[in-house]
């Protein structure tokens, strides 16, 4: 498939797509309840492909692959071993399959890959100078064992009782809303954290580190610094207040663990055949990664447009966040002036 059909690369060898990046048909006015319903059901929109996936992989999860409720009402090394290794060999399952294809079979080379380079080697900032064995040990010496240690206290919580039960058989109709609302509180929940940790003592102490990544891959997407795990998987708290089936928990959790790896990849689309490819909804996210202070979240809810940091990718998007930044520093520069001013 011809990239250039889709987008342009600059003298670097960096690709952009041609159109800018645009909010679904949600919180507008006047409403559009066509283009939503389009975007809820269509290709590609709200559910399909990826959000889909998840809450497959998360009832997957819960009807085949979790041990009992009984089982779970204590503390037991071995169950909770077992989803340690389950959620291993997960990860490695589909974040491998992502590194596997793009980067070191490198199936459709450069095409629509934003950044013309490959993964860092020889950097002092990465682990060993490796860049992919850097974000691996991070992803499963800290991701897996803390998403593990939520879910474990979470379906322990739900076996005793100590969180609201709805059974998902007497509530079909709230049990699926549920479902679709998950993709949009993962949004919420991901903004504000992001928004937290890029506070600069937080950033340098702990986010610092994801930021490394400044041309990402597939295994950039959980290599974080133990703090940022912590509270990143803390979107399934909400499933301890709000009245849950298991079921939502492990959607949530599921995709909390598994959408940063397209959101990484680095590509724009995975080509599947000669005219077919896969859209991985991650340049929002490159460009955050690419400029720091703009899309903190994934682009569900508005929130960044609402706040002033969203970038589309155009042109007048990078003179604004630029005009953003040049004020902040005026301020910055005014509140030292009046500072130093009264110290004198």
């Amino acid at each position: 498939m011809d990239d250039t059909l889709y987008g342009k690369r600059d003298k670097r060898g960096d690709w952009k797509p041609f159109k800018p990046i645009q909010y679904p048909p949600v919180f507008v006015w006047p409403a559009q309840p066509v283009a939503f319903v389009k975007w809820l059901f269509g290709y590609p929109g709200y559910i399909l492909p990826w959000n889909l996936l998840y809450a497959a992989v998360g009832a997957a999860l819960w009807l085949w692959l979790t041990p009992p409720m009984d089982e779970m009402r204590s503390f037991a090394p071995g169950w909770i071993a077992y989803l340690l290794a389950r959620n291993a060999a997960i990860v490695f399952l589909f974040f491998g399959a992502f590194h596997l294809r793009l980067y070191i079979q490198k199936r459709q080379g450069t095409a629509f890959k934003f950044n013309g380079k490959w993964p860092s080697t020889g950097n002092s900032a990465f682990l060993f100078g490796n860049q992919t064995v850097d974000n691996m040990i991070w992803t499963f010496a800290s991701a897996v064992p803390l998403w593990t240690a939520y879910e474990a206290v979470t379906l322990w919580a739900f076996a005793n009782g100590f969180i609201p039960f709805v059974d998902f058989a007497m509530h079909p109709v709230y049990g699926v809303a549920l479902m679709l609302l998950v993709p949009a509180w993962r949004d919420v929940h991901f903004y504000a954290v992001h928004r937290l940790i890029h506070w600069p003592p937080l950033y340098h102490a702990v986010h610092k580190l994801h930021h490394n990544n400044v041309n990402p891959g597939p295994w950039s997407g959980l290599a974080m610094h133990p703090v940022e795990h912590l509270l990143y998987f803390s979107c399934v708290l909400i499933h301890w207040v709000v009245p849950s089936h298991p079921v939502h928990a492990l959607f949530s959790l599921a995709h909390a663990a598994l959408a940063p790896a397209p959101g990484h990849a680095g590509f724009d689309k995975l080509v599947v055949g000669e005219e077919t490819a896969i859209d991985t909804h991650s340049y929002d996210h490159y460009l955050h990664h690419k400029f720091f202070e703009c899309n903190y979240a994934d682009g569900v809810v508005p929130l960044d447009k609402w706040f002033g940091t969203f970038h589309d990718g155009s042109t007048e998007a990078e003179v604004a966040m630029n005009r953003r930044f040049m004020e902040r520093a005026r301020r910055q520069a005014e509140k030292r002036a009046r500072r130093e001013s009264k110290a004198n």
